[in-house]
């Protein structure tokens, strides 16, 4: 399989973090995809993913696959364990939930504010900004950050008692939030106290370095 993706991109983070968490690195190939020259927005690339956006899961068959909660759907059905989308119909709806949230109130709001209301990837591919809904979605965001606050004080994961996909979709979001210098309100101590502890996760310290290739022992 193929994954291409920029290595610090919030989205490919995801993936990665997913990849690490069920020790599938080895099962994998890397494919650099430049945002910051908007190789994801050329011909070439829409030929892989008509949405133009990173992550995507190429497999050995030719089938493009692409969305994170898809392509971490496709990586849990390859082994059992660890579950990262649920193993019974309840863990499945509130991971789903979640994460679906993760997305709309903190990732997607990030993501729109960086696109819109600061350079984002520059004059060559932000070829269209709105500020006004930009500075909008930022205001979002915060407030999906007191939201998230909210769940972790009642329960240690995102989704309830498990690490699950929900959880890495909020790591997404405040990869982001720390790229665009968005900061977590200092009243969401139990955001914060979370995020340091998913920070020590062997697959979050290393997602970065995943993808750089080993030196073989002569």
């Amino acid at each position: 399989m193929t994954i291409y993706d920029w290595p610090t991109g919030p989205y490919p983070a995801r993936v990665r973090i997913a990849l690490a968490e069920k020790t599938l690195q080895s099962r994998v190939r890397f494919g650099t995809v430049d945002l910051w020259k908007g190789e994801h927005k050329k011909p070439e690339f829409l030929a892989k993913n008509y949405s133009g956006t990173l992550p995507v899961l190429e497999l050995d068959d030719g089938t493009f696959i692409a969305e994170c909660t898809a392509i971490t759907e496709y990586l849990d059905a390859l082994d059992g364990a660890p579950t990262l989308t649920g193993r019974t119909p309840r863990e499945k709806g509130l991971i789903h939930m979640m994460s679906k949230r993760a997305e709309l109130e903190l990732l997607d709001a990030i993501s729109v504010y960086f696109h819109h209301a600061t350079p984002g990837l520059g004059p060559d591919v932000e070829t269209y900004q709105n500020a006004e809904w930009g500075f909008r979605q930022r205001d979002k965001a915060l407030k999906g950050m007191r939201y998230l606050d909210a769940i972790l004080k009642r329960q240690p994961f995102v989704a309830g008692e498990v690490f699950s996909m929900a959880d890495i979709t909020v790591i997404g979001g405040l990869i982001f939030a720390g790229l665009v210098k968005l900061p977590v309100p200092a009243e969401c101590g139990a955001l914060q106290a979370w995020y340091a502890r998913m920070q020590e996760r062997p697959s979050v310290k290393n997602r970065v370095t995943m993808s750089e290739p080993t030196e073989t022992p002569v």
